[in-house]
């Protein structure tokens, strides 16, 4: 496993994103376990996860204490890991999403984030969505409140534009250390995103990293067919004889040296794989070719 850094933290380069191990479709307890544990075991040492990361009708905070259990049952240690929680967002009864940013939402949330991961501290807290209905500057201004307190240590935010990741600078300085947007080879709407965190040298963590690759979580199961739009990843991967998953995971890490992609798994064999990317390096020739697909 390579290492890059996640503000001043030390973290694999490949993380894992847990939400499909708690939301609909989530596989049992015993092997959503044995997933963290082979992420672990492969030298994952970022696991994302969120207070919404729950079914429509469950109860907040199932993902986060699905990830605390896994650790505390692992046979390992867990003292490198980095477990980073989002707050902002809710479930509806259809299996919709909602949005609160305000500042009393935010404060409620992260400490009851903490209190279910446990620790001295949430070691990565980050906005989940901007809320329309909140000023921005208000929901950085409770963040900023947290870091203050020593209920989080570092912050991040996910799903922002380039003013907003500039606001979010602003407001919590140097202890703004990630942006997690929607990046995938399907989808590279944020490109200003990526190029203004290798700017600001600012961890960019891909969500939906496979996107164009598998269907996201969000969209049901993954898709095994080969979609021809993308069907370079799969020509490379046939040539280097790895998956074409690894393949566009190890093409994200080529984007910049600041990408933590978050790869999503519901099994072990899923997530040993993914970070198996981190030691695939990519040629020239096909990275050219990967970014014009």
């Amino acid at each position: 496993m390579r290492y890059r850094m996640l503000g001043d933290v030390r973290v694999g380069a490949v993380g894992f994103g847990t939400m499909p191990l708690s939301i609909e479709g989530r596989p049992d307890e015993a092997r959503a376990v044995a997933t963290v544990h082979a992420a672990l075991d492969a030298g994952i040492t970022l696991l994302d996860t969120a207070d919404s990361y729950h079914p429509p009708n469950g109860t907040p905070g199932e993902g986060e204490l699905l990830v605390a259990r896994a650790l505390a049952s692992y046979g390992g240690g867990t003292d490198g890991v980095l477990v980073a929680t989002k707050g902002g967002r809710g479930r509806t009864p259809d299996g919709g999403w909602t949005v609160d940013g305000r500042p009393e939402h935010l404060r409620r949330a992260a400490e009851a984030s903490a209190r279910r991961l446990g620790g001295d501290a949430i070691g990565l807290y980050q906005l989940h969505k901007p809320d329309p209905a909140v000023p921005f500057a208000e929901s950085l201004g409770a963040v900023r409140e947290l870091l203050d307190r020593g209920t989080i240590r570092l912050a991040g935010v996910s799903n922002v534009d380039t003013g907003q990741i500039r606001l979010a600078r602003e407001v919590l300085g140097d202890r703004l250390v990630s942006v997690q947007n929607r990046y995938s080879p399907a989808v590279r709407e944020s490109e200003a995103e990526l190029g203004l965190c290798a700017e600001l040298g600012l961890a960019f963590l891909p969500w939906s990293p496979l996107g164009g690759i598998s269907r996201s979580s969000l969209d049901g199961a993954s898709a095994l067919e080969e979609d021809p739009e993308f069907g370079v990843f799969h020509r490379i991967a046939r040539e280097r004889g790895v998956s074409p998953q690894r393949i566009a995971l190890a093409w994200l890490l080529a984007r910049s040296e600041t990408v933590l992609p978050i790869p999503g798994a519901s099994r072990p064999e899923t997530v040993r794989d993914s970070a198996g990317a981190a030691e695939l390096l990519l040629s020239r020739e096909e990275l050219a070719a990967l970014d014009g697909r």
